[in-house]
This record gives structure tokens, sequence and C-alpha cells, in this order.
């Protein structure tokens, strides 16, 4: 069967990250949150207290749908990837050094900060996504200078305990998700371009298999998966950081849909949203993003805007499940 190519060519919102990641749509107030990973100086202009120059920041976004206001909340570390609360106030979150929660007014309280000490200063938690009975999966970036591996951690709010469900060693783990009945959790190595499937049962991983290899299904070198999003059909639509698209790898590993942005390099995580659940939400990177070329931002001049897809329902997604914590 041939692809079905798709293209948007203007972004949605001119948000202007660094390292846009992690989209998380609220239907209860119909907005969606998402993260700016990479470091932003912050500067003269807007902090006066001369310690706090030298200091970073990092941003999570909310961005009311139907009004296109957009707010954000400042920290001092990454927030890598979001959840909703399913009782309480606010987001969840993974972070750098682990799990916590955003409590609003740019406070975030950990859970668990479960990286051995050596580790902290050379690596950080990435994408994530909670189960169905809210417990937390979210992943590490390796370091090749000092081996440290990339490894998958879960947190169950029901005990307050974390612990490595995949040893790895992966390299950048990245997008991840579960099919529609919950029997197969879907994982990303990102920088070996390749999506693993595990059985999936309470909580519990097992018969690790690889389901997507990228390159040997011709997708170009020098692109990479990166964060993902199911349908209701188990279709996995796959960012592509440095291709310009999202793939869409049906329920077999085939591609089926491609879609493309002629106008952003780095297309970085989406997720489904809107009253039917019919519309992927795509964020996106600076073409000079984490050691990036710069330069290509004239020939990709929207990388690090928002842009939107509207499928028109022929494509649903599944709602996200909710952190019970």
């Amino acid at each position: 069967m041939p692809r079905r190519i798709i293209t948007i060519d203007q972004p949605w919102i001119q948000t202007n990250c660094t390292l846009g990641e992690g989209p998380l749509y609220d239907p209860k107030v119909n907005k969606l949150h998402f993260v700016d990973i990479a470091e932003k100086r912050v500067g003269i202009q807007v902090m006066k207290r001369v310690d706090l120059l030298r200091r970073y920041t990092f941003q999570v976004y909310h961005l009311d749908i139907d009004t296109l206001h957009l707010s954000y909340e400042q920290f001092t570390e990454p927030v890598t990837c979001l959840a909703l609360r399913r009782d309480g106030p606010g987001l969840a979150c993974a972070a750098a050094q682990g799990f916590g929660l955003i409590e609003g007014d740019s406070t975030l309280r950990y859970l668990s900060k479960p990286l051995p000490p050596g580790y902290v200063p050379y690596t950080r938690f990435n994408d994530g996504a909670c189960d169905s009975k809210g417990q937390f999966f979210a992943g590490t970036l390796y370091s090749a200078e000092r081996e440290i591996p990339g490894q998958l951690y879960k947190y169950d709010p029901a005990n307050e305990r974390c612990v490595i469900v995949d040893e790895g060693p992966f390299t950048d783990s990245n997008g991840l998700g579960w099919s529609p009945d919950e029997s197969t959790f879907y994982f990303t190595d990102s920088l070996v371009n390749k999506i693993y499937a595990y059985d999936y049962k309470d909580g519990n991983l097992s018969n690790r298999r690889l389901f997507i290899d990228a390159l040997s299904l011709g997708l170009p070198e020098r692109t990479y998966c990166d964060g993902l999003c199911i349908d209701d059909e188990g279709g996995l639509w796959s960012a592509r950081w440095g291709g310009s698209r999202i793939i869409r790898f049906n329920r077999e590993g085939a591609i089926d849909i491609e879609i493309i942005f002629p106008t952003a390099l780095n297309i970085t995580a989406c997720c489904f949203g809107g009253p039917n659940n019919d519309k992927l939400f795509v964020t996106t990177a600076h073409c000079g993003a984490i050691g990036g070329d710069a330069s290509k931002q004239t020939q990709y001049p929207d990388s690090g805007h928002l842009f939107v897809v509207d499928l028109g329902g022929e494509y649903r997604g599944r709602r996200q499940y909710d952190f019970a914590g």
C-alpha cells in the first residue's frame, strides 16, 4: 500500500522554543501543556539580582486553546515531560533528577530522586508517561564519556517506590506508550533509531523485542525516532528529529502515513487532543538545539514553533492516562 503524505507548511503558534517537547492535552480545561527543555540564560532585562544572572531557566508552557493565550512557568532545571493528575491540582512530571509535582508559581517538588549521586551531573530523565493505574514510567539519557547507560524507571505513587524496570543499556530514552488494550508497551531508543515492544501486565514489562528499526525501513541516516503517541487503532505516530516529519507505523510496524513539515527540521513529539481527540499537537526544536547547526534555521525558520494537524476524525487518539499521586 502506498504511503499517504500530509504536508503542514505553517506553524499554529510561534512559540520560539529551543527544545520544545512533551505536549500534553488537558480535556477538562481545553489546554495544551508542553515544555522547553534546553537552557536559556536569564537576561538582565528580566532579572535584577546579580546572583541570579548566572542561572538558567527552563519553561513549562500552558496554552489556552480557546483564547490562544500562552503562559509559562520557569524552573532552574529541566522539566522533561508532563502528566495530568488524577486527584490533585497542578501537574506531575519527570524532571532532571526524577519524578515530581509542579504545584504552581514555578514550584517543583520532587517525589523521588532515584539517580545515583555519581550519575546526577552527567545524565537526566527524559520522556515519560503514565499507565492506567497512574504509575509513571520515564527513561534517562546515556553518557558515553562516563559510561552511564540510559535506563527505564517506574515510580509507583501507591507505595512511593521507584525502581528500574529495564537496565538497558539505552542511548537517549524517548517516546513511550501503550497499545489501546494496554497489553503492549512501546519504548524508543533514539540514537540507535529503534522502537521496542514489551509485553505489559500490571506495571510489569517482559519479552522486550524490536518493533521498529527505522533505518532498515529506509528512513534517512542522521534522522532519529523521537517522541510518540498512539491512536485508537494501535498505530504509532513517531516524531523524526532532523527529519521534518512524523511517521505513522501501523500495528504491524509498516509505514502508512508521513506528515511533512517543510519549514521545521527537528520534530520532537506529538500528542492527540481537541474535543474529538483527532487533532495532533506537535512540538519542534530550534536547528541549533543540543549542538545542532543553527545556520539551518534560515532554511527551516519554523523550527521551535508549535504545529497542529487536524485529522478530521479519521484517526483519534486515546486520552493520556493520569498520574495517581
